[in-house]
């Protein structure tokens, strides 16, 4: 046991001997701090990232749009058309009408532009055939927003925008050595 540890369980012999009611009170105290921390431990641990959703005005035509040019599948739309979701791994990339954000943010939101300079998110996706997928991409309808290029550490990044203007990074995965 730590010096604290046992500086603790002295505190509450003490109080044990001393004021009963008093141990009562601390160990209510002191049960209620573990029970909150191992929640706040246990919450922390069940966290995880499970979607990005982007705004669109039409729902169907973007989930076309990355079925064709990235080559993702579909997972699901809406018979409303309002919502629907990619098959793309751990995390699901879903696009949302703007009708339905609006309903949504009763204070409003910014709706995506395909002109003039893209908001500062992206979607970046891995690859090692990355000149393929970037070309496959820009022929099926992605705008090319930055050329291909090595950054320093090795790694080739391509930036494009999709048929709403927002962001796509197509890049080779870091390698660690």
């Amino acid at each position: 046991m730590g010096v604290y540890s046992n500086r603790f369980w002295h505190l509450i012999n003490y109080l044990a001997i001393r004021k009963e009611s008093a141990f009562k009170s601390v160990t209510v105290l002191i049960l209620g701090f573990v029970a909150n921390s191992k929640l706040s431990t246990d919450n922390q641990k069940s966290m995880k990232y499970t979607y990005t959703i982007l705004y669109v005005e039409n729902v169907t035509e973007t989930i076309e749009f990355y079925e064709k040019a990235l080559g993702f599948s579909r997972k699901f739309i809406t018979p409303e058309n309002d919502y629907g979701e990619l098959i793309t791994g751990e995390t699901t990339i879903a696009f949302a009408s703007t009708e339905l954000g609006n309903s949504n943010f009763k204070k409003g939101f910014e709706k995506i532009k395909n002109s003039g300079k893209p908001f500062g998110v992206e979607l970046a996706f891995t690859t090692e055939n990355i000149e393929t997928y970037f070309q496959h991409a820009i022929k099926s309808g992605a705008t090319e927003y930055e050329p291909l290029t090595e950054k320093p550490w090795g790694q080739k990044v391509g930036y494009l925008r999709d048929n709403n203007g927002f962001l796509i990074e197509i890049c080779t995965p870091i390698k660690l050595e």
